[in-house]
C-alpha cells in the first residue's frame, strides 16, 4: 500500500509506521546534504506553516522558522498568549480557521493532562497536517532527530545499548514526553534500552507496555531499574535528562522533597567510565549544568548534543516538506 505523506499528522512517531519513519531519515539526510553543499530546496515554495508556542523554545521554534524560509515558504510565529486562546477561543475553531489560511499547523502544549488532547481536537478539525512541537506525552521532533544522530554515530542501531536515566535538575518541572518518546521509537531499531529513574518518576504504564510491545516486535529489548550505575554500566549511548513526577504528581512545584532527596543522580565523568569506552553522550538540552551533568561530560570528548542540536533542523525540515508538500 502506497503511504501518503501529505496531509499526514505529526503528533507521535508511534503513529508512523517503521517503512514511513525510515523515509522521513531518508529525507532528512538528503536535505542535511544539500544544505552542507548549498543546493536550494524551495520544496515549499508560498507555503505557510503556523508555528503555535505555548512555551518559551530555542531549537524548536529556531529550527522550524529557518527551515521553512530554507524551504522557501514562511513561517508565522504566533505566541498564543496574544491570541484569542488567552480568551477562550477552543481548538476546533483556531484548527479550522488556521487551516484555511496556510499550509500545515505546528503547535507546542506541554500543559500536563491537556496538551496532546489539544493537539488531537485540532486534528481532528484541521485539513492541512499538525504538527506537534512537544505535548505533555510527546515530542517526535526531538526523538527523530536523536534518531538521524545515532545513525550518523554509529551507523546499524541493532544491539545498541542505550540508556535514558532520570537525572536531577531545578530549572522548571519538566515534561516526561522526551524519555517517553524515546523509549516507545528506540526499541523499533532493536536497540537494547535501559530505562533509569529514582522511584517516584515513574512514566505511565500504558506506555511501558507499548514500548515492550514494540521492543518485542522489532527484536529490541526494554530494561527497568532504579540502579543508575547499572544503567551507566557498558552503555554505548547514554542520555541523562530530567523529567518531572507527573504521573505520581500533578502539581506544579518544582522542588519538593522527593527531588531534592535524588542529588546524586547525576551525570559525571564517574559515571561515563562505566560505559563502553566510546560511549556517546546525547541530550535535547537545555541542560542543566552542574546538576544534570557536569560540564566536563557535555562538553567533553563523549559528547554530541550539538551534532543532535543541528539535526533538529535538517529533520524539522523534512517533516514540513513530506506532510505539507510530499505525494
Amino acid at each position: 500500500m502506497q503511504t501518503i505523506f501529505k496531509g499526514k499528522h505529526f503528533i507521535t512517531l508511534q503513529d508512523w509506521s517503521k517503512d514511513e519513519i525510515d523515509t522521513l531519515l531518508e529525507v532528512s539526510f538528503d536535505l542535511k546534504k544539500k544544505f552542507a553543499m548549498g543546493i536550494p530546496t524551495p520544496y515549499l515554495q508560498y507555503k505557510t506553516i503556523f508555528l503555535m508556542f505555548f512555551e518559551q523554545s530555542t531549537r524548536t521554534r529556531n529550527s522550524m522558522e529557518t527551515g521553512i524560509t530554507q524551504l522557501g515558504g514562511h513561517g508565522n510565529f504566533l505566541d498564543v498568549s496574544t491570541m484569542q486562546i488567552a480568551h477562550g477561543e477552543v481548538a476546533k475553531d483556531t484548527a479550522i480557521i488556521l487551516s484555511r489560511y496556510g499550509d500545515g499547523i505546528a503547535c507546542r502544549n506541554c500543559f500536563w493532562g491537556k496538551g496532546n488532547k489539544y493537539l488531537r481536537e485540532m486534528a481532528e478539525w484541521s485539513t492541512v497536517p499538525i504538527i506537534n512541537l512537544q505535548c505533555d506525552l510527546y515530542h517526535p521532533m526531538q526523538v527523530i532527530a536523536d534518531l538521524m544522530t545515532m545513525k550518523e554515530k554509529i551507523g546499524e542501531l541493532k544491539g545498541t545499548k542505550v540508556s535514558v536515566i532520570w537525572a536531577y535538575a531545578t530549572s522548571h518541572k519538566k515534561p516526561i514526553s522526551v524519555p517517553l518518546s524515546q523509549i516507545l521509537l528506540f526499541p523499533r531499531y532493536g536497540m537494547k534500552l535501559t530505562l533509569a529513574y529514582p522511584e517516584g518518576y515513574d512514566l505511565p504504564d500504558w506506555a511501558i507496555q507499548q514500548a515492550k510491545e514494540n521492543a518485542e516486535k522489532y527484536g529490541g529489548t526494554l530494561t527497568i531499574t532504579h540502579n543508575m550505575e547499572e544503567a551507566y554500566r557498558d552503555a554505548d549511548i547514554v542520555i541523562p535528562k530530567n523529567w518531572g513526577s507527573w504521573v505520581a504528581n500533578q502539581k506544579n512545584e518544582v522542588i519538593d522533597p522527593l527531588l531534592t532527596s535524588y542529588q546524586d543522580w547525576k551525570c559525571t565523568e564517574k559515571m561515563i567510565a562505566l560505559a563502553s569506552k566510546d560511549v556517546l553522550y546525547m541530550h535535547a538540552l537545555p541542560a542543566d549544568r552542574e546538576k544534570e551533568v557536569e560540564n566536563s561530560v557535555i562538553d567533553g570528548p563523549h559528547s554530541i548534543v550539538y551534532d543532535e542540536a543541528e539535526n533538529r533542523l535538517h529533520t524539522a525540515k523534512a517533516v514540513m516538506t513530506i506532510t505539507m508538500g510530499g505525494k
